[in-house]
């Protein structure tokens, strides 16, 4: 058998088994998280903004009621805070599947 930790002491196997499947756990969710879209909507839905897990936006919604040519800050504002807790959202998101995906392990240096 030709095992990439063979020779090693059965604990320091073990550890890099688990290592390894956790490095293969965080990489799957990451993937996932990146593949995922976060929307968020403000001005009582009149402004969507969408973002995926690499936090780029991927679409925006304006309501026709809320384009005023006299209050073009408004909008502005709302375009932007709907995109940042878009951000925040895929954010959280992937923090929350790292942690998961780490399983608890934590070792100085490398997470």
């Amino acid at each position: 058998m030709n095992d990439l930790f063979s020779g090693a002491p059965q604990g320091v196997t073990n550890m890099m088994k688990m290592v390894q499947e956790m490095q293969e756990n965080m990489e799957r969710v990451q993937k996932e998280v990146e593949a995922t879209e976060f929307s968020s909507s403000v001005g009582g839905g009149t402004v969507e903004v969408v973002v995926n897990g690499e936090y780029e936006v991927t679409a925006v919604h304006i309501s026709p009621e809320v384009v005023d040519p006299e209050d073009v800050e408004m909008l502005e504002d709302l375009i932007i805070s709907a995109t940042n807790e878009s951000i925040r959202k895929a954010s959280e998101a992937m923090k929350k599947g790292m942690e998961q995906a780490k399983g608890g392990l934590s070792i100085p240096g490398l997470f």
